[in-house]
């Protein structure tokens, strides 16, 4: 937490609470992104 105090004076709140935010999601991204990737082949076998 402490780190955070010299990026918000220095970037502000905004971009640091966007960096933050993007640092979240970017795991759910790779989970969309792998389920997305996998959907031809789940088709496949439905047939």
């Amino acid at each position: 937490m402490e780190e955070l105090i010299p990026l918000i004076s220095e970037l502000g709140f905004p971009i640091v609470v966007t960096l933050f935010l993007l640092h979240r999601i970017e795991a759910k991204l790779d989970v969309v992104v792998n389920s997305i990737q996998s959907l031809p082949e789940k088709l496949k076998e439905s047939e």
